[in-house]
């Protein structure tokens, strides 16, 4: 399987947790967990349904991670997650040691892996993380356009 294949494995099973968010009238955002080729975890947008500002879906998926492996470091891990990590994730991102992250879209108001600013980039960091973005971007687009039609449409309005 190639990198390219691989990727959009694993992003498929993430856009599967968005999808899940959406029909939870969450953001839709999925992300999944990997070290090596095992999935470790998986999870959706929650802020809205648990009240939680930090209920995003990678600060859920490396949770979850976390408490399967016994360990806060994930060292090594991949995280492929549908929309471009804000500053809080990327926070988390590098507590855990997260080796890559793959994402869709970029998120051009809070994104900080190449949009708003470009935090893997700086080179004070101690921890380098490799970045690959646009993989499956146009399935995650669309999911996204539509939940955010639905919200300003309302329940009341049709697109008839």
């Amino acid at each position: 399987m190639s990198h390219l294949q691989k990727d959009q494995y694993f992003m498929k099973m993430a856009i599967s947790e968005a999808k899940k968010a959406f029909l939870a009238d969450e953001v839709p955002v999925g992300a999944l967990l990997l070290l090596g080729d095992r999935v470790l975890s998986r999870a959706h947008n929650t802020r809205i349904s648990t009240f939680d500002p930090t209920g995003h879906a990678e600060i859920l998926a490396i949770r979850k991670a976390a408490q399967t492996i016994k360990n806060y470091r994930l060292t090594g891990a991949s995280l492929y997650v549908t929309l471009e990590p804000c500053p809080m994730c990327f926070g988390a991102i590098m507590e855990a040691r997260i080796r890559e992250v793959i994402f869709s879209v970029r998120e051009p108001r809070s994104g900080v892996m190449g949009s708003l600013y470009d935090f893997q980039n700086d080179p004070r960091w101690l921890h380098k993380i490799v970045v690959r973005e646009g993989v499956l971007d146009e399935p995650v687009k669309e999911l996204l356009h539509s939940f955010f039609l639905k919200k300003r449409l309302g329940p009341q309005d049709h697109l008839c």
